[in-house]
């Protein structure tokens, strides 16, 4: 995961594209590690056999994980990007790794920094069709609700599915 993302501007596209009421606030629009953003889990009770319960619910959190032996939730700025070869074995990620807590971060775009002119640029990467859909639909409870080996969900995304634009300056800054 990126370090800078933005979240879904158009609130009804939680229900359209997820199938989930929106969280009762919005939270940030523009996410940083340690910013409060929405994220959507699989809901605590969803397999206790009640139909009324939904399977997921969006609910706002921190960009970034805090373990449980985390004394403070500044841990966000090194903790909000697991990379698939360590996750099941970092001190960070394993315990939430192995138990099977996971979530969909709903995003409008991601930024990364280009670094070909030998300074970080920020790039604006989004879907080519307007969809924020790494993970595909049908694949989401799998993921929400998967509690053993996720390998086949930890591959690299097609780059040819992704457009990155680089924002205009403005006076002497970068918009992001």
């Amino acid at each position: 995961m990126c370090s800078h993302y933005q979240s879904l501007k158009e609130q009804d596209r939680y229900w359209r594209h997820f199938g989930v009421e929106p969280a009762l606030e919005p939270g940030c629009y523009d996410l940083w590690p340690g910013y409060v953003g929405t994220m959507i889990r699989a809901h605590p009770q969803a397999g206790v056999g009640d139909e009324a319960v939904p399977a997921a619910e969006a609910i706002n959190g921190l960009f970034g994980l805090v373990p449980h032996w985390a004394t403070d939730t500044t841990i966000t700025k090194s903790t909000y990007n697991a990379r698939s070869e360590t996750a099941a074995h970092k001190p960070s990620f394993r315990d939430a790794y192995q138990r099977g807590q996971r979530c969909i971060v709903p995003a409008d775009a991601i930024f990364e920094p280009d670094w070909r002119s030998g300074k970080a640029v920020s790039t604006r990467i989004e879907s080519n069709d307007g969809a924020p859909l790494i993970l595909p639909p049908d694949r989401y409870q799998d993921w929400l609700g998967l509690t053993s080996d996720i390998n086949n969900f930890l591959v690299p995304y097609p780059a040819e599915r992704l457009h990155a634009t680089v924002p205009v300056p403005v006076q002497g800054t970068l918009l992001a």
